[in-house]
């Protein structure tokens, strides 16, 4: 069992960054491949970024490949997604979630915890 509790939210301006952490409870964390998604009003959940358990191989979305970085740190159970350049279509609910596997993957369905959530809002 893995408990997520994201922070790092909030509202800024176009162009601006911000930095999501997402800190995971349970021993099994390091043996866990982990996720960003996100949700903005009216649609559906989608992929932003996912991590290997080590950490040495990453994927993103292609709306935010270049502006996007995610990254864990196994020794303190987090997992963090910082966001620069960031665009009025980057508004949303971020989630991070974590699956009972040591390999990335960019589809919800494969995660088996998941965050309650931050909202993300980005004025233009």
């Amino acid at each position: 069992q893995v408990r997520l509790v994201e922070s790092g939210g909030g509202l800024v301006q176009a162009g601006g960054s911000l930095r999501l952490s997402c800190a995971a409870s349970g021993r099994t964390f390091a043996r866990t491949a982990a996720g960003w998604f996100r949700q903005a009003p009216g649609k559906e959940r989608e992929f932003v970024a996912t991590i290997n358990w080590l950490g040495g191989t990453t994927d993103y979305a292609d709306d935010v490949k270049g502006r996007f970085t995610i990254s864990r740190d196994n020794a303190k159970n987090t997992l963090d997604l910082q966001m620069n350049s960031l665009k009025p279509e980057d508004t949303a609910v971020y989630y991070c979630a974590v699956r009972s596997s040591l390999l990335r993957s960019s589809s919800s369905g494969d995660y088996n915890f998941w965050g309650q959530g931050t909202q993300v809002t980005v004025s233009s």
